[in-house]
């Protein structure tokens, strides 16, 4: 077969393939491509391993928990009452007013036994001062001196046309009975306060402990001024309103208790020694002359409020857990009676001045119940009387003559009773929401049966006449900085009213 004559075109395509391999040749690259294929192939058999480095894992950050927070009602629980009670509660109010000696808040030991008053002292500088003071009156007491005068009648002034109330005078009294045949004296005053002469001075104001005040109190006593009270933290405060210029300004403050202070109770046949009870079951007496709160009594339940029978100075009542009454009997050292009384905690006990073993209990279950302790049965109670209202009560006062009552409650009205078995019942329509940050408004009696007195959330004191059944007048003045809800009418000075407020001032309305 004959050959076939190369183009041009294949000759050149021929010489560019045979140079090319010599250039592949001199670059060794046929070699190094079969040991590129060798290795591969051992690598799909198995025959040779490679290790991959993981890269380090990053730690997860810490995430914070997703809470569901659900309240006690929707876990079918029963309400949490520990951390808010119906008078538990602290102000915010900013305020310029004289900051007392006051150091910081401490935990306050709960002792079970004495505890030394030095230890319980949580003011600045010393209560030695203090002490002395209530030392004094003892030792008056005892050179046969007396210490607390007794405000039976009332003086009056003729001013004008008006006759205002200064000191003794003669009153009209005359017997009532009630159904039950208790006897109740009706007594009739001849003058009254002048409202328009009370004032508010800069001198009678003072922060005298922190936090909300829960009660406060004068000294019965005529010649010197002491205020004493008690906030939620359970402090206890005294301020003698008459040291002024005096280091701490006359300002001692104690810490008790735990818990918030119920009541504050002088003993009137020795003014040194000072009962105080408090929401977490203690009852201490403060003894100034060995220096000390003695614990009298400890109970599983709160102490919600404290009162003493004007005919018996050794026995103390006192408001326990709910609708419970105890009587404290300081000759036996332990509870003589026990009763329950109402089907909530009881906030007030009081008895009428004319007739003690009239007592009255205000609740929070909405009743007023009037007792006679002659016939209260233990096994089942019988009140003389019961007055509803609509929510809880937190007050009930007899007027000075006894015969009148002043309840106070949270349906927004101030409740009175009179008449010879407290049957003529009366409304006077008051605002009493004070929300949870301010106590409680309690109306309180002044020094006869004409008017009570009120705070208001417009920083103002009103006062009910008792006659008109309405608020005939205001107390304002642009030294009030605060609520006032608590209040105390001093025994032994007509016109000295005491009001304390959430921040822990006092205030001192006074009667030129």
């Amino acid at each position: 077969m004959a050959t076939q004559k190369l183009t041009e075109y294949e000759i050149k395509r021929l010489e560019n393939i045979r140079r090319n391999d010599e250039m592949l040749a001199a670059l060794q690259l046929h070699a190094k491509a079969s040991l590129l294929s060798k290795a591969s192939k051992r690598q799909r058999d198995g025959s040779a391993k490679s290790y991959k480095v993981s890269p380090a894992k990053k730690p997860k950050e810490t995430e914070t928990p997703t809470v569901i927070r659900r309240s006690l009602r929707t876990r079918g629980m029963p309400p949490d009452s520990n951390c808010l009670d119906a008078d538990s509660n602290e102000n915010s109010d900013k305020t310029t007013l004289n900051q007392a000696s006051i150091s910081r808040e401490k935990p306050s030991p709960c002792v079970l036994g004495p505890l030394k008053m030095r230890d319980a002292y949580d003011g600045t500088g010393s209560d030695r001062a203090f002490i002395d003071t209530l030392l004094s009156f003892e030792r008056k007491l005892k050179s046969g001196v007396g210490v607390k005068e007794k405000f039976d009648y009332l003086k009056v002034k003729e001013e004008g046309n008006d006759r205002v109330l200064c000191g003794p005078v003669t009153r009209k009294v005359k017997s009532d009975n009630l159904n039950c045949g208790i006897k109740i004296e009706k007594r009739e005053f001849e003058g009254r306060v002048d409202l328009e002469s009370m004032s508010l001075e800069p001198e009678n104001i003072a922060r005298i402990m922190p936090r909300r005040i829960m009660t406060v109190r004068f000294l019965p006593q005529s010649d010197v001024n002491i205020v004493a009270a008690g906030n939620k933290l359970g402090n206890v405060a005294f301020w003698n309103v008459d040291s002024k210029g005096e280091k701490g300004n006359g300002i001692f403050l104690y810490r008790p208790h735990t818990g918030p202070i119920s009541g504050i109770l002088f003993q009137q046949s020795c003014l040194s020694k000072i009962f105080t009870s408090c929401y977490d079951g203690y009852l201490r007496l403060m003894d100034a002359e060995k220096e000390v709160f003695n614990l009298v009594h400890s109970c599983d339940d709160a102490i919600f409020c404290l009162s003493q029978h004007p005919n018996d100075m050794k026995s103390l009542y006192f408001g326990e857990g709910r609708g419970g009454l105890n009587v404290w009997d300081d000759r036996t050292g332990s509870v003589s009676s026990q009763w329950t009384l109402h089907e909530d905690r009881i906030n007030t006990i009081d008895f009428n001045p004319q007739n003690p073993n009239i007592m009255a209990t205000s609740s929070s279950d909405a009743t007023v119940c009037l007792w006679d302790l002659r016939k209260v049965d233990a096994g089942k109670p019988k009140s003389l009387k019961i007055v509803n209202h609509e929510r809880a009560v937190h007050s009930a006062y007899f007027s000075p003559s006894g015969s009148s009552l002043a309840s106070t409650s949270f349906d927004d009205t101030i409740g009175i009773l009179s008449g010879v078995n407290f049957e003529d019942t009366s409304r006077v329509q008051h605002s009493n929401q004070t929300g949870r940050w301010i106590s409680s408004f309690r109306a309180t009696w002044g020094w006869d049966d004409s008017f009570v007195y009120v705070g208001n959330m417009k920083r103002g004191v009103d006062i009910i006449s008792l006659d008109q059944r309405r608020v005939i007048k205001t107390l304002q003045s642009p030294h009030m900085t605060a609520i006032p809800c608590r209040f105390h009418a001093h025994p032994c000075r007509v016109g000295m009213l005491a009001g304390a407020t959430a921040g822990g001032q006092v205030y001192i309305w006074t009667s030129s």
